[in-house]
C-alpha cells in the first residue's frame, strides 16, 4: 500500500496558532516507530500542476494565491497566514491525493497523510483549506478516463461544503457527508447525501447513521472509485468536534467504510482530513489507527493473491 507524506514541507505559523501543523510530523514518526511503515516506504508526492488545479479552481484565484495577492480578509477566512511555503504545501497536499487515487486504482487502497481540504471553493479557501484536493483528484481521474463515477465519503466532523458546491450539478460524483449539524460551516451546501448529527452524538448512534447512509448510497449510486475523508475530529475531546466519539468508535467507523468499499469492490484513497484534539497525541492516535486498519486490509489482500 502506498502512503504519501507532506510533513517535510512545513509552513510558518505565529506562536500559539491553533492549526496543528506538528500533527503531520508526529503521525509519520508514529507510523515508523510502531512498525506500520518504514520511513523509506512513505513517499513524497509531486506538486499538483496548475492545469490540474484549473479543473476545479478559477485561474484568478490560483494566481492571486500563488503570488500573495490575497486580501487580509480572504486569508482570515482561510485561517492561515499567506506564505510561499503555505502555497507549496497546499499543492503538495493536492498532489498527494491525486497520487493516492492513482495508486488505489492499481493496488486497491492508498493513503495520503494529509488532504481532506473540503472547505475550498473554486474561487476561495476557508477553514484551513486552500485548494480542494478531493475535487481536483476526482476531476483528474475522470479526465484521464480512469474512473467515470467518483464517490466521496466524508466523515470529517465538518460538512464538506466546498466539495458539495463544486459537484452540485455533476451526476458523475456523489458527495456523502456525515457531520455535526451545529458545527462549522454554518451555511452548509447541499450535497447528494448529508447526514447532520446533533451535538454529543456518541458511538452507537453515529455508527447507525453511518450504516444507513452507506446503505442509501448502495441504492442510489454505482461508483468506480471512492475517496474517503477519515477526519479525527468527531472525537469527544476535539476542540472543534462537538460529536462524542471514542477512539474505538472511530476505528469502527473506519472498518464500516472499509467494509463498504470491499463489498462493492471499490478502490479507495484515504485522506486524514481534520483532527484538533486538545491533546495533539489523541489526533495522532486516531490517524494512526486509520492507517493501520487500511494497511492491514491491503496486506490481507496481497497475501490472498499470493496464495
Amino acid at each position: 500500500m502506498k502512503i504519501y507524506r507532506t510533513d517535510t514541507f512545513p509552513f510558518p505559523l505565529p506562536k500559539g496558532h491553533r492549526f496543528p501543523l506538528e500533527k503531520y510530523r508526529m503521525l509519520a514518526q508514529r507510523l515508523e516507530n510502531d512498525g506500520i511503515v518504514s520511513g523509506q516506504e512513505m513517499l513524497v508526492p509531486r506538486e499538483a500542476a496548475k492545469e490540474e488545479l484549473l479543473r476545479v479552481h478559477t485561474r484568478e484565484y490560483i494566481q492571486r494565491m500563488e503570488h500573495g495577492h490575497m486580501t487580509a480578509k480572504e486569508m482570515r477566512r482561510i485561517g492561515l497566514p499567506w506564505s510561499t511555503e503555505l502555497v507549496d504545501r497546499a499543492r503538495r497536499s493536492v498532489g498527494a491525493t491525486i497520487e493516492s487515487c492513482f495508486a488505489a486504482l492499481k493496488d486497491g487502497v492508498a493513503v495520503s497523510l494529509s488532504g481532506g481540504t473540503h472547505h475550498a471553493f473554486p474561487d476561495r479557501g476557508e477553514g484551513y483549506c486552500v485548494f480542494n484536493d478531493v475535487a481536483v483528484a476526482g476531476s483528474v481521474l475522470q479526465a484521464a478516463d480512469l474512473a467515470e463515477k467518483i464517490l466521496v465519503i466524508d466523515t470529517d466532523v465538518h460538512q464538506g461544503n466546498g466539495t458539495a458546491f463544486i459537484f452540485r450539478k455533476d451526476p458523475t460524483v456523489f458527495t456523502f457527508s456525515i457531520h455535526g449539524k451545529n458545527n462549522f460551516p454554518f451555511n452548509k451546501q447541499e450535497g447528494d447525501l448529508d447526514v447532520s448529527l446533533e451535538d454529543g452524538t456518541g458511538d452507537q448512534a453515529y455508527l447507525e447513521a453511518l450504516r444507513h447512509g452507506l446503505d442509501a448510497i448502495s441504492r442510489r449510486f454505482t461508483a468506480d472509485m471512492a475517496i474517503y475523508l477519515a477526519g479525527a475530529d468527531p472525537y469527544h475531546d476535539d476542540l472543534y468536534g462537538r460529536i462524542a466519539l471514542s477512539k474505538a468508535g472511530l476505528a469502527r467507523r473506519d472498518r464500516e467504510v472499509l467494509g463498504f468499499c470491499r463489498k462493492h469492490q471499490l478502490p479507495v484513497a484515504v485522506t486524514m482530513a481534520g483532527g484538533y484534539a486538545k491533546n495533539i497525541a489523541d489526533s495522532v492516535d486516531i490517524h494512526v489507527q486509520t492507517v493501520r486498519i487500511f494497511r492491514d486490509a491491503a496486506l490481507d489482500s496481497e497475501n490472498k493473491k499470493s496464495r
